[in-house]
């Protein structure tokens, strides 16, 4: 308890005085921006423990509290076809994030053509990628079906080449009696100026630069029956060259990675039933002896269930894979070739978990994951990786608060 309370008091002090500051807003100053300004936040704070290995900041055999998230978010319609909205956010995530406040995203939504039948449009500015059921709101925990997003689609260690992109978006929204379609396509430039997009990619931080051509990102996506039934297809591309520092040991080379996602959920009225599959191929050419050139199709998807036994409470059970080669899934041919962990190459997780809303403003949540395989760990928090553990447990505590 002492060690949450250090370092989510904090946290909680922050959100509670943006909250506090803009509860001072008077009914005018909304009447001036048209009584369309929307203003929200969260803040949440995580705790994690390993039995092995690490998991967001330093976890074996000990509690890791690297785990926070931060936000404000705000959205003014400036005229009836216009919005602007943007969000600040703070991320901490172990040794991938630092919690830097940057702009998670800030964009202009032209809605060019609206009937009562649908509507169509552009965004442009800085955009959230469209990536399977959750990415566009994954940093709110609220929005997240657990305190971790499965991480056979959603990896925490790539998280920042996948989260946003500098572009535009076109989108076509139809509805009908049968339910709701939504088209995007986007055109971005991903985020890979940092330290964690170079770590993510050759698991280490060499000293030239990696840069990006534009990533397209498309997404169909079918609501039906009140939302009953979700059903979406997602894929992206992402092109990304390195050039060479000074002194460097990797030559100028080239990394493309093209996912494939295809994801379903059914909702009851106390229970929803969620499953995302994943076809990942992925392409390294260029760098050298030290970073051969590699071809793969990997492979990735859950199966979850979701139980809402009282209405405050609600249960969790999934089975996460990820295999970075499908066609060596027990990853003994890497192995054979770079005398690295097999176990390395992929990761099977067995999640449960309970949520309890205190209030609709408060939330905590717990759960347990038992894993098989290291594959969705960063470097940044395992720099050695002959000292991770095939088999290992993993227990995380999550407070979240929103105004």
């Amino acid at each position: 308890m002492y060690v949450f309370s250090r370092f989510a008091r904090p946290a909680l002090r922050i959100a509670l005085l943006v909250a506090s500051f803009f509860s001072t807003l008077t009914a005018d100053a909304f009447d001036l921006a048209g009584g369309d300004l929307k203003v929200h936040g969260f803040v949440s704070q995580g705790l994690v423990h390993t039995t092995d290995n690490n998991f967001l900041g330093e976890s074996d055999g000990q509690v890791s509290h690297d785990f926070r998230e931060i936000g404000v978010n705000a959205s003014w319609r400036l005229v009836p076809d216009i919005q602007l909205s943007a969000e600040l956010l703070s991320h901490r995530a172990g040794g991938t994030d630092d919690g830097s406040v940057r702009l998670d995203y800030g964009l202009v939504d032209w809605t060019a053509l609206s009937s009562e039948h649908g509507r169509a449009g552009l965004r442009l500015g800085r955009l959230k990628t469209a990536y399977g059921l959750y990415n566009k709101t994954r940093d709110v925990a609220f929005t997240r079906p657990s305190i971790i997003l499965p991480q056979s689609i959603y990896f925490e260690r790539t998280r920042n080449l996948t989260v946003s992109a500098d572009g535009v978006e076109l989108y076509a929204e139809r509805y009908g009696e049968t339910g709701s379609l939504t088209a995007s396509f986007a055109l971005g430039e991903p985020k890979t100026q940092t330290e964690a997009a170079k770590v993510a990619l050759f698991l280490s931080s060499p000293p030239g630069e990696l840069e990006a051509r534009l990533a397209p990102d498309l997404q169909l996506l079918y609501e039906g029956a009140g939302n009953r039934y979700r059903l979406a297809f997602t894929a992206l591309q992402l092109d990304l060259s390195y050039r060479p520092g000074t002194v460097d040991r990797l030559r100028a080379g080239r990394f493309k990675l093209t996912p494939l996602i295809f994801s379903g959920q059914y909702n009851a009225e106390r229970w929803s039933l969620t499953g995302e599959y994943a076809i990942r191929r992925t392409s390294v050419s260029g760098f050298g002896p030290y970073f051969p050139d590699s071809h793969a199709v990997g492979q990735s998807y859950y199966l979850q269930a979701s139980y809402r036994f009282a209405p405050q409470w609600e249960v969790l059970l999934r089975y996460d894979a990820f295999y970075a080669d499908m066609h060596d899934r027990d990853g003994k041919a890497f192995a054979a070739a770079t005398r690295q962990p097999a176990f390395s190459r992929f990761a099977r997780d067995w999640t449960t978990g309970i949520r309890f809303d205190v209030t609709p403003e408060f939330m905590l949540r717990a759960e347990y994951h038992r894993v098989n395989g290291t594959g969705f760990l960063a470097a940044q928090d395992n720099p050695d990786v002959h000292t991770l553990r095939r088999r290992w447990d993993m227990v995380m505590f999550l407070a979240s608060f929103r105004f």
